[in-house]
């Protein structure tokens, strides 16, 4: 299949309110090149070697956006829409230019030329994802997490699955059950079957990120640990787990919150992320409303985790 490249130039004003829209209204996935991200990238972190050092000489007060979608789509409606977001935004911010570009993104190109910029990158004390095909000198104390996320989310350098794959760290305990919603690449749930999880199911609508999940979870060796299936979690998740971790959009999030309880032990904890900045109250607010008290809060940039538990 191949893809549509959207992007938009735009200022750090208005960045978070045109992503927001791209992904919860547009379903787009989205990359957001800021040059001051580089400038201000500790280099003595790993994954500096992912920066495009041309970055550094552009126009600081830019930010491109760039959406991504399957060509099956109509691209003329999905512009209009945007044109017709710019437009009603910029009455009460300075989205700058405003400009917009085209790019057809072949599957090969879109499947396999983002490989050379995804490198090792260590999250907390111990877990470090590891390509498939990069070398790593690990540490005594490193649990290495092997993935190819193909064209599944979840790589573990993005914010949200970050933070959750440390939430899962935190509160894990050996011999529980976790369920992954949204499973996408199977990162997460592979980290909790590689720190100890009896059981870990993984779901996701989306059949080629269950392929893709299954043979991560095979590559890790985690196969009598992690099953993987494809569907809405009520439908295909029969059991209960002391741990249910999504990683998704926050609309979704507010969804699951009136059925989740069904797949939750008592007093289970919930980390829910994929929460743009501008919709935690909402999240929050959902959640609570069905049953769960907030334990802790995390946030980088404009995303943010949530850690709640059912109670009794």
């Amino acid at each position: 299949m191949d893809y549509i490249q959207i992007a938009i130039e735009t200022t750090h004003e208005a960045v978070e309110t045109i992503s927001y829209f791209l992904v919860e209204e547009m379903s787009g996935g989205v990359e957001i090149c800021d040059p001051i991200d580089v400038v201000s990238q500790d280099r003595s972190q790993v994954i500096f070697d992912l920066i495009d050092e041309s970055l550094i000489s552009e126009d600081m007060d830019t930010v491109v956006v760039k959406a991504y979608f399957s060509t099956e789509i109509d691209i003329v409606e999905k512009v209009e829409a945007i044109k017709g977001h710019l437009k009603h935004i910029s009455e009460f911010l300075n989205i700058g230019t405003g400009k917009i570009t085209l790019l057809d993104i072949p599957e090969e190109k879109w499947a396999n030329e983002w490989k050379k910029y995804y490198k090792p990158v260590k999250l907390g004390d111990h877990i470090v994802i590891k390509p498939k095909w990069e070398t790593y000198e690990a540490e005594v104390d490193d649990l290495i997490i092997e993935m190819d996320p193909g064209m599944a989310f979840g790589t573990g350098t993005h914010e949200t699955t970050a933070m959750c794959a440390q939430l899962v760290e935190k509160y894990i305990r050996p011999d529980q059950t976790i369920i992954d919603i949204g499973t996408g690449s199977g990162i997460l749930g592979i980290i909790a079957a590689k720190m100890g999880a009896q059981k870990v199911i993984g779901v996701d609508i989306d059949p080629v990120a269950v392929k893709v999940a299954k043979e991560n979870v095979a590559y890790n060796h985690v196969e009598d640990q992690m099953e993987v299936y494809a569907g809405n979690l009520i439908d295909v998740v029969k059991e209960k787990g002391q741990i249910v971790v999504s990683n998704i959009i926050a609309d979704v999030i507010i969804m699951l919150a009136g059925q989740v309880e069904q797949v939750i032990a008592d007093e289970g904890t919930w980390i829910a992320s994929g929460i743009i900045q501008m919709r935690k109250d909402d999240v929050i607010a959902a959640i609570e409303a069905n049953g769960f008290e907030i334990v802790e809060i995390h946030e980088q940039k404009e995303w943010v985790a949530v850690v709640a538990r059912r109670r009794k």
